[in-house]
């Protein structure tokens, strides 16, 4: 390992700790009191780029096993960016909104046992989902990044041995995110 991946490797770390404080304290933070009108529009966008990264993802795998590596890489790069823009709009709709509660029918903020009952056993496998989806977001931001940079520097064994295990957990990140989209929308309250 040479100066610029001590750096980078450094950067790479700080990076990934200070976006896990923003969302950390987008929790804690409350929301302002105006809302800009374009925030509802987020949670779907960011459905949508979760789904596009996911196809991207598969075709990624796709092209590098036909050893297509130009489209392996300019596949990446598109998800990378969209997963960045991904981000920049999950922590701005978390700044003006806060969570959305799974099984709130009547959007009051409060689950009554009869809004508890229509969604029984769905609301399990959803905090499920949901809980993986967190914790495995939080692993994949540094692991697609050293990816990056092992990539970009043509450490190609490197790079593939670290791609074992960021590849499958980002295309997880991915696909449960657009399956949390799609399960906590009819609850959304706008």
């Amino acid at each position: 390992m040479n100066i610029n991946d001590k750096f980078f490797l450094r950067l790479i770390w700080i990076v990934s700790a200070v976006v896990l404080a923003v969302v950390i304290a987008l929790k804690i933070v409350p929301p302002p009191t105006t809302k800009p009108s374009f925030i509802y529009l987020l949670p779907h966008l960011i459905g949508g780029i979760n789904a596009a990264c996911s196809v991207l993802l598969i075709l990624s795998l796709i092209f590098i096993k036909k050893k297509n590596i130009q489209a392996h890489k300019v596949t990446n790069v598109i998800t990378f960016i969209l997963s960045a823009i991904f981000l920049v709009f999950y922590i701005l709709f978390h700044l003006y909104e806060k969570d959305t509660k799974y099984g709130d029918i009547d959007h009051n903020g409060i689950l009554s046992v009869a809004e508890l009952a229509a969604v029984s056993g769905t609301r399990m496998i959803y905090f499920f989902i949901l809980i993986t989806h967190i914790m495995l977001a939080v692993v994949v931001l540094p692991l697609i990044l050293i990816s990056f940079l092992r990539g970009f520097s043509m450490q190609i064994e490197r790079h593939r041995k670290i791609v074992r295990w960021a590849y499958p957990v980002w295309l997880y990140v991915a696909v449960t995110g657009v399956i949390v989209y799609l399960m906590i929308s009819p609850y959304y309250n706008f």
